[in-house]
């Protein structure tokens, strides 16, 4: 709704542009003047050549031209007209209309034919209003498709940290590819965002992108809803229903929180996964299924695997291509960007005079945790542009949580002054790894020798731990 509004106000204030070339300058200036009191912009030319010369240097929505003219004629200006701006509308008018004339007129491609008598004005007012919202329309529609893009594509994705542009690179490699992709990560870190870029940016981008929330529904309904059912099938079942995979067939289908699902709804995708094909319940029949299957989820699949919650097979079919989204608090370079695009954003929507954002609240946006990632950011910058009655964000308007942020805690931890150096130096490596190898061995103790827990304890992936332990030679 509001791309169509912004749309609106944008073709509102682009009248079209018109080209009028008559040998008779009383036609001319006759046109000039009704067309310019509508509100559109008129150029005039009193022969071909003059024409050509304008239609090489500028755009024009519309050329309304004089059939017979001294020298070459409206048709031949026509002709050139297909060739050096073949977008623009034509109008042929003639005082001395005939078969022969008109027929050319057609084959040569004009638009609409007029003939000059006393309601050629009237005519090529009706004429031009009509071709006006043609363009209108389609400029609109345009503009939609674009934003569309923007919403859906790569465009949406902000960031400027090398870990995102390794992101951009990743997407836009496998995007054309019909891999199956694991996209993991926090919430809010943007998981059906790269999902939908990948969809735009591969061969599947016309047919249906669609998605499911697998944590959203209990079991026998989610397997409703995948694989759809047949009348009869289960109480309620008035009607055959297609389930979301016939739905996206052809197309993408992105399951997210896919870890939330069952261990017996688990064995029922594997064997889609496996066989491309699908048996809605209540049918005895199979239907084979083309889907690129994209699924998300914030949970260590590791752990889940270790501790049986989810089937090791199911997870190697899905993580075919694997993405690990960043949070938020790993890529702090990109809080000011992303920070003034949500400012913009509601700044518009709410039509708030607000140029930015003060250094004192950008200090402390960009030290923030965000443990609810770019979506907790966005929401922070609505609520501050709500609240803001100046003219930049003030640290006054943002959450206590952000504005109280115990700044301290990180400035702490990088003060110079809190770990003593020696005159002689240190060797860093040496030390960094003596600190890595006994966090790995007090995790250890303290979990029992249970490799997961000690992960869990550290704060870092199951897969990361077994990195660090060899590393170690733990």
């Amino acid at each position: 709704m509001q791309a169509a509004k912004t749309a609106a106000k944008e073709n509102s204030r682009e009248m079209p542009n018109i080209l009028v070339v008559d040998d008779e300058k009383s036609i001319c200036e006759l046109l000039e003047i009704t067309f310019r009191k509508e509100g559109y912009r008129v150029e005039l030319a009193h022969n071909v050549e003059a024409a050509k010369r304008k239609l090489e240097s500028q755009i024009f929505d519309i050329v309304i031209s004089d059939v017979r003219m001294p020298g070459a004629s409206g048709v031949d200006l026509l002709r050139l007209t297909k060739e050096i701006s073949p977008d623009s509308f034509f109008l042929l008018i003639t005082g001395v209309p005939t078969i022969e004339t008109a027929i050319a007129a057609i084959n040569t491609g004009a638009d609409r034919y007029v003939i000059k008598d006393h309601e050629l004005v009237d005519q090529l007012r009706r004429a031009v209003h009509e071709v006006s919202e043609s363009l209108k329309w389609k400029k609109e529609a345009g503009y939609l498709r674009r934003e569309l893009r923007r919403l859906t594509g790569l465009d949406n994705i902000l960031g400027q940290s090398a870990k995102m542009r390794s992101l951009f690179e990743l997407i836009q490699t496998i995007a054309p590819q019909t891999s199956r992709v694991l996209i993991t990560g926090e919430s809010g870190t943007g998981k059906e965002l790269v999902a939908r870029a990948i969809h735009e940016n591969s061969a599947r981008s016309q047919a249906p992108f669609i998605t499911i929330n697998c944590g959203a529904f209990p079991e026998t309904l989610l397997e409703s809803e995948l694989f759809g059912y047949m009348k009869g099938a289960f109480t309620g079942a008035n009607e055959n229903r297609v389930g979301l995979f016939q739905a996206a067939h052809g197309g993408t289908l992105f399951m997210d929180e896919i870890g939330n699902m069952s261990l017996a709804m688990q064995v029922k995708l594997y064997r889609v996964l496996q066989e491309g094909k699908i048996r809605p319940l209540g049918s005895n029949e199979e239907t084979d299924v083309d889907v690129r299957v994209i699924a998300a989820t914030n949970k260590n699949f590791e752990k889940e695997i270790a501790e049986g919650r989810f089937r090791e097979d199911l997870y190697y079919r899905l993580s075919v291509i694997p993405i690990q989204l960043p949070p938020l608090r790993e890529r702090r370079e990109d809080i000011p960007l992303l920070a003034r695009h949500f400012l913009e954003r509601f700044r518009k929507i709410m039509e708030k005079p607000i140029a930015g954002i003060s250094p004192e609240a950008m200090r402390h946006l960009e030290s923030y945790e965000w443990p609810g990632n770019v979506r907790e950011l966005e929401n922070t910058m609505e609520r501050a542009v709500a609240l803001e009655t100046g003219t930049e964000i003030s640290l006054q308007v943002l959450p206590d949580r952000v504005a109280g942020y115990a700044t301290s805690s990180v400035l702490a931890s990088s003060s110079f002054s809190s770990v003593p150096l020696p005159t002689e130096g240190v060797d860093f490596e040496k030390e960094m790894a003596g600190a890595e190898r006994r966090y790995l061995l007090a995790a250890l103790e303290k979990s029992g020798g249970v490799r997961t827990k000690a992960a869990e304890l550290l704060k870092i992936t199951y897969r990361s731990f077994r990195h660090y332990a060899k590393k170690h030679n733990l």
